[in-house]
């Protein structure tokens, strides 16, 4: 019988089977930020404990930095504190720390795909829920909590309970204007936010294989928001492509090598799945959400659903939203006005994601009215945007462009909602509250759609906006 990549990783992993059913789990790749990692020190000085391999564990700062004036020290102090416990514990423990003008910054989850320390057949763990977002490179990748944090410094392994496994299969040709962060918000609104509980998703079909490695991280990203903790594909060319002259990739010799070892962990083609489900690509449209989670979604051009039409189960939730949102059953989600236009975080801020809107974005200009922002994902990120006139033709629009870092995603820095603002994001949460006002508003999309947004003034179709597929 075959096996899946998941299977193969774990088992390649598993240091032994633990009397409570899970398994303790080697980690191959610890990435730290800010925010989870100063209690997790503090623990191990409590417990007189050293990093157990700190070759091992890479950190950044992401979360709190500013993005607009990066002078320190910041004016909150809590971030400058969080940015000093992080320099203090890193050198500590002999930690490597991209520190904010080392050209590695960045977010978390950018920078380690660029830098070549994500790789296939590894096992990742980070104090954040979107590591999903690695397993784009066939690696088995997953959010951990703060105690968690402390035991993988400690021992460089965790206690873990095997998921299951759904293939989720996409066929077929996307449409023009319609790109990776519209199939996972698709998918998302078809299997619903709870749909992966007690899964990892493995995704692929022709429409998966096609894409580039930057749509791939989009999708596995979201597979938090769809409920399963891990999202991966299967390591191919396009993967050794990417990843073939990165600074933590392998050189020489080890490259061929790795390339081999890298494909053994590829599912086999008669691989059992706990449950499979397909998708057509032609089927998928540029996406929003309307709501109050990333399920709750529709067509650009479709309606926001009567609470009739909805499943029983999910009418009180459907209601709460559009009492917070200021929507109506029935209403079309195209034609709503926006204040704010967002491009960034960790979902939708790499270099492909800037030069496709850049593409279209170029000539035009931001409404009056608008306030748009574009985070490059990194500092390299940023300094290729420079270099090749990306960052020039969004501040031509009337984007204004930072620093990187998580910004308005998380609103944990000074990049926020004003009141009840509606902010166009091309981020991967709705939630309430979510970008720092306890009243704003927030609808995903992706970043093109986002510039759509921007400099019409309103929730808008980019085909239209910008003739795309014309």
């Amino acid at each position: 019988m075959g096996k899946t990549l998941y299977d193969k990783v774990w088992e390649a992993h598993e240091v032994r089977k633990l009397r409570n059913g899970q398994s303790q789990l080697f980690i191959d790749l610890h990435l730290l930020h800010e925010v989870t990692s100063p209690q997790a020190f503090g623990m191990l000085k409590d417990l007189g404990l050293k990093v157990r391999y700190p070759h091992r564990t890479f950190a950044t700062v992401d979360h709190i930095v500013p993005t607009h004036d990066r002078t320190e020290p910041f004016q909150d102090p809590l971030a400058q504190n969080m940015l000093e416990a992080l320099r203090r514990n890193t050198k500590e423990h002999g930690i490597t720390f991209f520190d904010l003008g080392s050209g590695n910054q960045g977010i978390v989850h950018v920078i380690g795909p660029q830098l070549g320390l994500t790789q296939p057949g590894m096992t990742i763990a980070c104090g954040d829920s979107h590591t999903s977002t690695h397993g784009a490179f066939g690696a088995v990748a997953f959010g951990i909590g703060t105690s968690q944090v402390r035991d993988v410094l400690a021992t460089q392994s965790l206690a873990a309970k095997k998921l299951k496994v759904r293939r989720i299969n996409v066929d077929g040709k996307l449409s023009p204007g319609v790109y990776a962060k519209d199939v996972i918000l698709h998918i998302i609104r078809t299997l619903g936010v709870k749909g992966g509980l007690g899964y990892a998703y493995e995704y692929g079909g022709s429409t998966v294989e096609a894409m580039d490695m930057e749509s791939r991280m989009t999708l596995c990203n979201m597979s938090i928001e769809g409920g399963a903790r891990i999202g991966y594909v299967n390591p191919d060319e396009t993967t050794f492509a990417y990843l073939e002259g990165r600074p933590y990739s392998p050189k020489g010799p080890e490259w061929e090598e790795a390339k081999k070892r890298w494909l053994s962990f590829r599912s086999d083609p008669d691989a059992t799945y706990d449950d499979v489900v397909s998708f057509r690509a032609e089927e998928i449209a540029p996406t929003v959400t309307w709501g109050i989670n990333p399920g709750q979604a529709i067509p650009v051009d479709g309606r926001i659903p009567l609470l009739e039409e909805l499943p029983e189960e999910e009418r009180a939730v459907a209601e709460e939203a559009l009492a917070y949102m200021g929507f109506r059953p029935g209403q079309p989600i195209k034609g709503v006005p926006i204040q704010v236009a967002f491009i960034g975080s960790c979902t939708n801020a790499r270099l492909t994601d800037l030069r496709e809107v850049a593409r279209y974005l170029k000539g035009h200009k931001v409404k009056k009215g608008v306030r748009a922002l574009v985070v490059p994902g990194s500092e390299w990120v940023a300094k290729k945007a420079e270099e090749e006139g990306i960052a020039e033709v969004f501040r031509e629009a009337g984007f204004e462009w930072r620093n990187p870092g998580c910004s308005m995603c998380l609103a944990m820095n000074p990049d926020r909602l004003e009141g009840d603002e509606l902010a166009a994001s091309s981020s991967n949460r709705n939630y309430k509250g979510r970008m720092g006002s306890p009243r704003g508003r927030t609808v995903l999309m992706s970043p093109v759609m986002v510039a759509a947004a921007a400099v019409t003034g309103e929730i808008a179709d980019a085909r239209e906006v910008f003739g795309i597929g014309r």
